[in-house]
């Protein structure tokens, strides 16, 4: 499918004075996945690959109009190839419905097996059917901030994303078994946009009702795009500079 442009939903969003990730880095954790039946769908060798791919992409190209101001000198986002630094599984016994208190605590383990690093997004990846209570229905994913070691760190809870089926993404692209994983990938490229631009919400780039690059655009420019490492579903983020909701850049 071609590049598009749709200029709704999205609205400008505006600096709020905080940082943003200049070399952006993902780690995961693959939390209960060590189980019989834990991943039937598949969504932990496709998100890998996709984190894996997206880095240098024309699409994240999009961030690097973005930046931090420090000391009066502007820091923008980079868009590297290489920004996936490690997967692992964790298997530690997760609970039915994971809270909010104990993903974080399932990332400040990925953060002890990997390293702090102040530019990362850690990613906090559920097992079928081990999600936290409103998925599905008050949210697909988020991200936030915790403090490890007196130092601020950037978390994502990723659900079992085919769970929720169509309502967070499934077949939003693609018929037919290939589009069960559709909504790893959007929702995925979501959170990335949100929180390289704000990872300490709502300190960064963000629109005047609070919605960030990635979520500014929820449900535009719907197609699959092709990295290194496979073809994915994706959707539009958020171009000041184009004033559109964009999937080819700045």
């Amino acid at each position: 499918m071609g590049s598009s442009n749709v200029d709704t939903p999205g609205i400008p969003v505006h600096y709020h004075g905080g940082p943003v990730q200049v070399h952006p880095k993902f780690f995961v954790s693959y939390w209960g996945f060590n189980r019989r039946g834990s991943d039937p769908n598949g969504e932990q060798f496709y998100l890998t690959n996709f984190l894996a791919g997206i880095g240098g992409s024309r699409w994240l190209s999009d961030v690097t109009q973005y930046y931090e101001v420090v000391s009066g000198f502007r820091h923008f986002v980079h868009n590297g190839v290489g920004e996936m630094q490690g997967a692992w599984v964790d298997t530690t016994s997760i609970p039915s419905f994971p809270t909010d208190a104990q993903i974080q605590s399932a990332a400040k383990r990925l953060i002890a097996h990997f390293g702090f690093n102040k530019d990362a997004t850690y990613f906090v990846a559920t097992s079928h059917n081990h999600n936290t209570l409103g998925f599905g229905t008050q949210f697909c994913a988020y991200h936030n901030f915790l403090t490890v070691g007196g130092r601020q760190a950037v978390y994502v809870n990723m659900p079992y994303m085919s769970d929720a089926g169509a309502t967070c993404g499934e077949h939003a692209v693609n018929p037919g078994p290939s589009g069960v994983l559709d909504g790893v990938s959007i929702i995925g490229a979501v959170i990335v946009g949100d929180a390289q631009t704000d990872p300490f919400p709502p300190s960064g780039w963000i629109t005047d009702d609070g919605r960030q690059v990635g979520s500014d655009c929820s449900g535009t420019n719907l197609r699959d795009i092709t990295f290194s490492t496979g073809t994915f579903a994706i959707e539009g983020l958020w171009s000041n500079k184009r004033d559109v909701c964009s999937d080819s850049g700045p």
